[in-house]
């Protein structure tokens, strides 16, 4: 567990050091801002900070692969990865530090957005439980795609390359939801719904909390970083 503090803090250093992140941040809090004054002044009901949350929640479908992308593919391009392999640390603690780093980077990205929330308390009643809701389901969601930019990020050396790649993975998971309006059985409807990420998020947007949701980020956040380690496991053997 030490290790994995210790690489955390390391990776989350890294972020804060780099021109990027500062360029991602205030890109974020410009849209976020302008999507929130939008949305107050047009929809004029506390309620508004539901589509802010959605807006949000695609914003991080296109930032998290930028995130992500050179976790490690920047750690093969220049052979780092390979002096890291020869420290005393497991290659599941590489790749776990890796993730916490960016999913904490990404909660201090929407860090600011807290007051949004402040400012609906001063002119309005918001529901609290169901921004606390949406918040979640936002951090739940960024999960899946940080761990799916990851895996992405693991078997490239290109950064671009792990951008691209990702973004699309995403992209198809966000609608492909709706491709089940085009069959007629209602069960095919509803497998495409469970498989695409906007069902689960919108859930948590509206305030609900089902545990098929949690299983569901969990569940994939396993599964590529389980993949993650394998192909980073596969490098030490070459």
């Amino acid at each position: 567990m030490r290790n994995i503090w210790v690489l955390t803090k390391k990776e989350l250093a890294i972020y804060f050091y780099s021109p990027l992140a500062y360029v991602i941040i205030t890109a974020f809090l410009l849209l976020s801002g302008y999507f929130f004054y939008q949305f107050v002044a047009g929809i004029a009901d506390a309620t508004a900070l539901r589509y802010v949350l959605e807006f949000i929640g695609f914003i991080s479908l296109i930032i998290s692969p930028m995130i992500t992308m050179r976790l490690l593919a920047e750690e093969k391009k220049s052979g780092t990865l390979e002096l890291l392999m020869t420290a005393p640390i497991t290659e599941t603690q590489v790749v776990v530090s890796k993730y916490i780093s960016s999913l904490l980077f990404f909660i201090a990205l929407i860090m600011p957005t807290v007051a949004y929330v402040i400012l609906l308390i001063f002119w309005g009643k918001p529901d609290l439980g169901a921004i606390i809701c949406g918040y979640l389901g936002l951090i739940c969601l960024a999960g899946v795609f940080l761990s799916i930019g990851l895996f992405v990020s693991s078997f490239t050396s290109n950064q671009i390359v792990a951008v691209i790649i990702t973004f699309v993975i995403l992209l198809i998971g966000w609608v492909i939801g709706w491709a089940g309006e085009f069959f007629r059985e209602q069960w095919w409807k509803d497998i495409f719904k469970y498989i695409g990420f906007f069902e689960h998020f919108d859930a948590f947007r509206k305030g609900l909390i089902d545990s098929r949701d949690f299983l569901y980020c969990f569940s994939l956040i396993i599964f590529f970083l389980f993949l993650t380690v394998r192909i980073v496991e596969s490098r030490r053997w070459k």
